[in-house]
């Protein structure tokens, strides 16, 4: 009897032991890597208020050329006008207001990049250079992010380093006005005759209105960017909270 006891208590530990066992993780092998098996039940830590929209999901490598960050403003800003390469005027069939049309109708050459139509034309002279006069040409850091961009496969890549933490007019406003809205609010021809360079300048269509109805492309104002989509939400956010606080010269 004290036999059968004692054999019952050794099957219970073994079958303890092997439930036990098989409640553990497996070890994950990448090639030679052993990763930690990562726990995937849900962890909710609720940090965030509620009137809060959390950015800056997806952070950018700064060796990387971003299609929808770096060059789509630049075409935007540059290229997308009335007349020039919107989807109503694809001037020479050229359509540069998103990632498809610029595949598909702008010469871009992966295997030669210097070689791309929409790159050759950025040095061209007379009436094929692009922007045409009396818009200015790109500047050269402008021309290097679009070729780069080519040589790393053309690819459309996104990512995001928007954040509406701490948002001044040198560190955020201004910045992002230059790269969206120079290339038609500059000092040559400016759109609409509104020059966007400098904080007077800039102040002056906020206290009428104009900027935030403009980007926001709310009903009664003209939107801007035209013909094309509003540029992301976070860089609207950033600009009413801006505005929001008094729009300091900060």
């Amino acid at each position: 009897m004290k036999k059968l006891f004692f054999y019952c208590l050794v099957l219970l530990g073994v079958i303890f032991a092997f439930q036990f066992q098989s409640c553990q993780r497996e070890p994950v092998y990448i090639g030679d890597l052993w990763v930690q098996p990562i726990d995937t039940l849900p962890i909710i830590i609720d940090t965030i208020p509620d009137d809060t929209i959390a950015w800056n999901l997806h952070p950018c490598d700064p060796d990387t050329v971003y299609f929808q960050k770096d060059v789509l403003p630049i075409l935007i800003s540059n290229c997308t006008m009335s007349g020039c390469h919107d989807v109503a005027s694809h001037k020479e069939g050229v359509i540069l207001v998103d990632y498809a049309h610029v595949l598909s109708t702008g010469g871009i050459k992966v295997s030669n990049p210097s070689n791309s139509k929409i790159y050759k034309s950025l040095f061209a002279s007379g009436e094929d250079r692009m922007p045409q006069a009396p818009q200015p040409a790109l500047t050269a850091d402008q021309k290097a992010v679009i070729l780069k961009w080519i040589t790393q496969g053309a690819q459309d890549l996104t990512c995001d380093d928007c954040t509406t933490d701490n948002v001044t007019f040198a560190g955020s406003i201004a910045p992002l006005l230059k790269t969206h809205c120079e290339g038609c609010h500059g000092n040559v021809n400016p759109g609409g005759s509104i020059q966007l360079l400098n904080y007077n300048q800039i102040i002056t269509q906020v206290d009428n209105g104009k900027l935030l109805g403009a980007v926001d492309h709310q009903a009664g104002f003209k939107p801007m960017p035209p013909n094309v989509s509003k540029m992301p939400a976070c860089y609207i956010e950033q600009i009413q909270l801006w505005i929001n606080d008094g729009a300091p010269n900060n």
